[in-house]
């Protein structure tokens, strides 16, 4: 059955207005809004004592257990309009369970919401006060900001633990570097991230892990992770330079193709470059990863090095080094390698990462750090509710390339 809400009368509304002169007789601290909230919540806590003991205020008792009211007790709501005083009715036998404002809970539960919006946006506890208080004119302790946000720790582990999709087409994989405080000394923590491409084209974040150092070791334990919840293959890892790290991944997935970010070679390589010559160099990279073929490709490699290995040695020799890990990005028709040519889609999840710790010299433990980076992760994955770019082209030419691994519905 459907119920029909009913808005209040004209008539209602006029006499609720009457006496209105400026906004704070409705907005402020005793104004209409909580004035009307308030009685409307401890109206609805009248009506849950009366529907519990099966008789209204003043009736004869009803119930076979003789129990009645028995008066009301005080409780301190904290909330968006501030902090609003409730009556909660008492019954004798206290077997009274409000619903609308269940025993023990002292805030709204937007409130906590509220908290964990604001955790998740990079607010420190001192910040996340000074905008409650500013805002909704409450009070709210570090001990209460501290509780809110340890609750969550039990839904990040079920987060961490759940099952994957059996197939990611595409599975980018990176790692930032967070200050921690570990046995009394502030330590550079290496947190990694997998972030998976799905079958429809939008992004999911299969994990974060936190370990002392970034290495091919700890990678290893993340894609055996990966696969010990539930996926099966992964048709192109695009990974950075790290040393060990294809191997780790090929180790789990021997027929994933793992692909060296370009991106990063070019950087890298642009590291050595002075800030006049930039442009020029860069041109020519482009002429390498821009190559019909992989052919082609060694060709403007030799061509680059005859160019400027007398200057700047080092940038063929990382291209040379790490050729076995670039060239796949040749086997690929354009529409795919659009979607692997770089990292950005998990560069830009890191970039957003970075803000919100910024303004922290260091976290207590790895638990806050968790905590925040999923809080954060919430907020930001909400804004992928579209498939990347170019993905529709994408996958039909995967498809193709790997059609006897590709699900057949």
């Amino acid at each position: 059955m459907t119920v029909t809400k009913k808005s209040p009368s004209p008539d209602l509304i006029d006499q609720l207005l009457a006496g209105y002169q400026k906004p704070e007789d409705i907005l402020g601290e005793h104004g209409l809004l909580k004035q009307l909230t308030k009685a409307v919540v401890e109206r609805a806590l009248q009506a849950e004592m009366a529907a519990h003991l099966g008789h209204d205020k003043h009736e004869p008792i009803a119930n076979t257990a003789g129990n009645a009211r028995n008066g009301t007790s005080r409780k301190t709501l904290k909330g968006e309009f501030g902090e609003l005083p409730i009556e909660i009715p008492r019954d004798r036998q206290s077997s009274f369970e409000p619903q609308l404002i269940p025993k023990h809970q002292t805030r709204w539960t937007d409130f906590d919401d509220k908290i964990l919006s604001l955790y998740g946006r990079g607010m420190t506890v001192r910040e996340i006060q000074g905008h409650l208080e500013e805002m909704y004119g409450t009070e709210v302790s570090p001990s209460l900001i501290s509780a809110v946000t340890d609750a969550v720790i039990e839904e990040v582990k079920a987060w961490q633990s759940r099952p994957l999709d059996a197939l990611y087409p595409i599975v980018y994989m990176d790692c930032i570097h967070v200050k921690v405080r570990d046995n009394g000394a502030v330590r550079v923590k290496a947190v990694y991230l997998a972030l998976g491409i799905k079958l429809d084209g939008e992004k999911e974040l299969l994990g974060i892990w936190i370990a002392q150092t970034e290495g091919a070791k700890f990678w290893l334990q993340v894609v055996t992770e990966l696969k010990n919840r539930g996926v099966q293959d992964i048709f192109i890892a695009c990974v950075d330079g790290l040393k060990g790290f294809p191997e780790a991944i090929e180790t789990v997935f021997p027929k994933t193709a793992v692909q060296l970010c370009i991106v990063h070679m070019v950087r890298y390589s642009l590291n050595y470059v002075g800030w006049k010559l930039r442009k020029e160099v860069a041109a020519d990279l482009r002429a390498i990863y821009t190559a019909a073929t992989a052919d082609e490709a060694e060709r403007q490699l030799t061509a680059f090095e005859e160019k400027w290995d007398k200057d700047y040695p080092a940038i063929g020799q990382s291209w040379r080094r790490n050729w076995i890990r670039i060239t796949p990005f040749f086997d690929y028709p354009p529409e795919i390698r659009r979607v692997i040519y770089t990292t950005n889609a998990i560069e830009s999840l890191n970039m957003s990462l970075r803000k919100i710790t910024k303004n922290r010299g260091s976290f207590p433990t790895d638990e806050a750090l968790l905590k925040l980076f999923y809080l954060a992760i919430q907020n930001i994955s909400k804004k992928w509710t579209m498939p990347i770019r170019d993905w529709k082209a994408a996958l039909n030419r995967f498809t193709i390339q790997f059609d006897d691994r590709m699900p057949q519905h």
